[in-house]
């Protein structure tokens, strides 16, 4: 396991250049290995994240029987599918603070039944798990709650599923709609489920991801606009043989960013213009912002070099980079607003309030509501000692006020618990040093 200090010192540094090679995407990672696991067949994964949240879900995998085997030091998998029912009916699975691990595992175990225990870190049993209980019980099975009603731990034991039509809210986490959608063909034997979504769904580009990948292992959905979902009976997944990992789009946006803000070019190899990650899309509120941008079929590179431009837009269909887009709007012209970002509040932490927290200190007015943050960047920014709430993305994002940006200067930054970032890319610090130019104290 790599070492991380209680605190990292980021000295400013006047440019950015550079290329990194990204770490898998957290979200095609987790669903893939869920995905082999379930087939009919081996599969080969090739590029899969290393990272706690993959980790969480190899030894989850490993507790219910199901065998896996690491080509030597790679990040090569080779997964042997269960074909639909996991060995082993009884198992107490630690889940960490993994929702792309916890939430698609209890609709698959809840579906297979038998006796389960699903619980995690204390921030775990904060994140909301109720519309994913309510509407597969509402379906037959049979899921507890062991803590406080509607968050893990969980207790899952056998149920009867006599449903063939569920219901569930989409604007608290889309992970809920995904977890019920992988679950569906465990449930699909003998007559079509149908999936349907109360209210507006929020991050359609991971349920995009979900149902390319179920496609991959061998079925389709039928999608009524973005309300519901139909899985015909009979289908049952199978191995594609061999499947790569995306670099993480989500990853990229810090390395982009840093191109935007400190001149560039700034490239990160992994992910290009053919994604399958609605986080790509994070490329286009930097050209609102003013950065140039290159796509290639595996690359996407940032320049920068003028002022950025502050924004005002809806980031619902990319939560998770947009969190980017809010330190970045420190070094814009003006005052920036985040919206539709409701969904910040119900993830590693509040990060609405987590963020308006963090900007402050570094001199921006922050204007803070309950779906949106209003960012008003000051003259020169001030060093400050960040702290992170055990959040990868907070470690990472703040990292970009270390850099120059043509309207004003970096700062020192300390970024207070940097070993949060082993959620998801352990190595974060040691990229993110390569393509900064720190310049002299």
């Amino acid at each position: 396991m790599k070492h991380y200090p209680n605190h990292l010192d980021l000295n400013p540094a006047m440019h950015a250049s550079g290329s990194v090679r990204l770490p898998g995407s957290k979200s095609i990672s987790n669903r893939t290995l869920l995905l082999a696991a379930l087939c009919q067949g081996s599969t080969r994964i090739c590029d899969l994240l290393a990272s706690d949240d993959t980790h969480v879900m190899l030894m989850a995998l490993q507790k219910l029987g199901v065998k896996w085997e690491q080509e030597g030091e790679s990040r090569n998998y080779l997964v042997h599918g269960a074909s639909g029912a996991f060995p082993n009916h009884e198992a107490d699975l630690f889940m960490g603070n993994a929702g792309t691990a916890i939430r698609p595992l209890t609709a698959a175990l809840a579906v297979m039944g038998g006796d389960y225990t699903l619980h995690g870190v204390p921030r775990m049993h904060e994140r909301p798990i109720g519309d994913l209980v309510e509407a597969l019980n509402a379906a037959g099975t049979r899921i507890e709650y062991t803590g406080e009603d509607g968050y893990p731990p969980l207790r899952i034991r056998r149920g009867h599923i006599h449903a063939d039509r569920m219901r569930v809210r989409g604007n608290v986490s889309s992970q809920f709609l995904t977890a019920l959608l992988m679950a569906a063909p465990l449930m699909a034997r003998t007559h079509a489920v149908t999936i349907e979504v109360v209210g507006e769904l929020i991050s359609k580009p991971y349920i995009e991801i979900t149902l390319n990948l179920m496609r991959r292992f061998g079925v389709e959905v039928h999608r009524q606009d973005w309300q519901s979902f139909t899985i015909k009976p009979g289908q049952h997944y199978t191995s594609p043989g061999t499947i790569h990992v995306e670099g993480d789009a989500s990853s990229a946006s810090y390395f982009l960013a840093a191109g935007a803000i400190a001149g560039g070019p700034v490239r990160v190899e992994g992910v290009g213009r053919d994604s399958i990650q609605g986080d790509v899309r994070f490329v286009e509120a930097l050209e609102q912002m003013g950065a140039s941008i290159t796509l290639g079929d595996n690359w996407i590179e940032a320049q920068g070099g003028a002022t950025l431009r502050a924004i005002d837009a809806d980031f619902n269909h990319i939560p998770d980079a947009a969190m980017t887009i809010a330190v970045a709007a420190l070094f814009a012209d003006g005052t920036s607003t985040l919206r539709n970002i409701g969904s910040w509040r119900v993830k590693e932490t509040d990060r609405i309030a987590a963020m308006a927290t963090e900007l402050r200190k570094l001199g921006a007015t922050v204007e803070e509501g309950a779906d949106y943050l209003r960012i008003t960047p000051p003259a020169q920014l001030q060093p400050a000692a960040i702290d992170t709430y055990d959040d990868h993305r907070m470690a990472m994002c703040f990292s970009l006020a270390s850099l120059d940006g043509a309207a004003r200067r970096g700062v020192k930054v300390r970024i207070n618990d940097p070993k949060c970032v082993a959620k998801t890319f352990p190595e974060y610090f040691d990229a993110f040093g390569r393509i900064a130019q720190h310049r002299p104290l």
